[in-house]
């Protein structure tokens, strides 16, 4: 069984990730969705609203599954018996730095990272931008999926 991780903090969760995750469905027998937990970092979204909004998002798929962890990566995969983390690259500059965490992840284990580029429609999307969007109460609908759209009513 070829199951796959895809990490991220999901900050919320974009179309470029539904996008990847959706074409990543055909290439895996599962894919666990892993949303990471960082003491050090501030979210604008709980973990509860994240995870429900993946959760709503592939709702009808049942071969994803969502959970939450802290730590490495890799140690998740080998606890869940994952050969493979499930990457999305935007960029050079994402590949550059997605690059050094999969060489390291395969010094360190015998985990191979899959890339998949994100569609052209999607490349500009980041949480990031997202965020700075509904801060400043801009149209972000167009950017995300329905379920954190229907969040943000």
């Amino acid at each position: 069984m070829k199951k796959a991780i895809f990490p991220g903090s999901f900050d919320p969760i974009t179309l470029g990730h539904e996008d990847i995750i959706k074409r990543g469905i055909s290439l895996f027998d599962e894919i666990v969705i892993a949303i990471g937990v960082n003491a050090e970092k501030k979210y604008m979204f709980s973990l509860e609203e994240r995870k429900r909004f993946i959760e709503e998002t592939f709702k009808d798929e049942p071969k994803i599954s969502v959970i939450t962890y802290e730590g490495l990566t890799i140690d998740l995969c080998h606890k869940l018996k994952a050969n493979f983390i499930l990457r999305g690259l935007r960029n050079p500059a994402d590949f550059e730095f997605e690059k050094a965490i999969a060489h390291t992840n395969r010094r360190l284990s015998k985990i191979e990272t899959i890339f998949l580029l994100t569609a052209a429609q999607t490349s500009f999307i980041s949480s990031s931008i997202v965020r700075d969007v509904l801060r400043n109460n801009g149209k972000y609908e167009m950017l995300v999926p329905d379920a954190v759209r229907i969040a943000k009513k």
